[in-house]
């Protein structure tokens, strides 16, 4: 009997109409940027579209990805997007 593998959890990065950056994190990006664009995400989105995905990467473990959402919080704007300029695949995939 093999043991089933733990989720894969991502973080990701959404740039808003206004130019303001969300950072979060989830075991599937694709369903969690349609709940952000049909507004069942987060507060900070909602009436903030076109909401475009700039980033996103494989962390791993939740306790991973939660500490790396964490540090790239604590970021000012500029900094966030000195970050993303430096991550492989910093550049985004389209609106949602």
């Amino acid at each position: 009997m093999s043991v089933p593998t733990p989720p894969c959890w991502h973080l990701y990065v959404i740039e808003t109409a206004g130019g303001a950056l969300y950072t979060g994190i989830t075991t599937d990006v694709a369903r969690r940027l349609a709940e952000h664009a049909a507004g069942r995400g987060a507060k900070a989105l909602r009436g903030r579209g076109p909401l475009r995905l700039i980033h996103q990467e494989a962390v791993g473990s939740r306790s991973e990805a939660l500490r790396l959402e964490a540090a790239v919080k604590r970021f000012s704007a500029a900094g966030k997007r000195a970050w993303l300029s430096r991550r492989v695949g910093g550049v985004g995939d389209g609106s949602v």
